[in-house]
């Protein structure tokens, strides 16, 4: 589906970032994946090539744009294009309004909101001159229905919406589409520690009655990348069990 496709995606040595450069890899692409962490990337392309695709790591402070600047450089020097940009790098520092330092609201915005502008901003010259990309930004449920204790997150995940809807429009005229995936909550790392009862809790307000899977946003970023949508821009794909509609 995706054979010939070269794919960047942040946040790649665990979670949803991981599942996802698998999945892109098993549909055909070669991939170039980027974290803060090099163990855990050099794991991740030891099993993309085991799969008969090529991958990259990079080690990349994504907030910084000199690190961002490399990154893109790399890709191209590498494989020559890029097709395929999905912005998933994100971290949480929770905490109630009023006791929320300045610091941690600072952070949260600056990995999971600027690190996707500026990675957008570098990856479009490149997709306008081909006439063509996929760019897919990993957002979350509480980026539309808020959450309580997280304001900076809540923030950055609707900030994500925004700048998918603006810069879709800028660049649908060179055939590059510009999606969101909203999240709901997913099994990974960040909610392995809950206990049986905040799980319930959880699940409780899901109608599907359940956490989802990391391969299931993955399966829809898939989709984002592929062929198939080519007249999808600008768009919001909620995967959450219909937590919220």
């Amino acid at each position: 589906m995706l054979e010939g496709k070269i794919a960047i995606v942040t946040g790649a040595s665990r979670g949803i970032g991981r599942c996802t450069a698998l999945e892109l890899a098993k549909s055909g692409a070669d991939l170039v994946v980027c974290a803060r962490s090099e163990a855990p990337l050099n794991e991740l392309v030891a099993e993309i090539e085991a799969m008969g695709r090529k991958a990259l790591a990079v080690v990349v402070d994504v907030v910084n744009p000199t690190d961002v600047a490399n990154l893109i450089e790399q890709a191209l020097a590498t494989f020559g294009r890029i097709d395929i940009l999905v912005n998933n790098a994100g971290i949480t520092r929770d905490g109630l309004l009023l006791r929320m330092k300045d610091a941690d609201w600072d952070a949260v915005l600056d990995t999971n909101l600027k690190s996707a502008f500026l990675l957008t901003r570098a990856v479009a010259k490149s997709m306008s001159k081909q006439r063509s990309g996929r760019i897919i930004n990993i957002s979350s449920v509480v980026g539309e229905m808020g959450n309580p204790g997280q304001a900076n997150y809540s923030a950055s995940k609707a900030g994500l919406i925004g700048l998918t809807k603006s810069v879709a429009r800028e660049l649908a005229r060179r055939s590059v589409t510009v999606n969101a995936i909203t999240p709901g909550f997913i099994e990974t790392d960040m909610t392995e520690d809950l206990d049986g009862k905040a799980r319930a809790e959880l699940a409780s307000q899901i109608p599907l009655g359940r956490l989802g899977g990391a391969e299931e946003i993955a399966h829809a970023v898939i989709y984002l990348a592929s062929d198939r949508a080519g007249y999808v821009t600008g768009q919001v794909l909620g995967v959450n069990g219909g937590m919220y509609m």
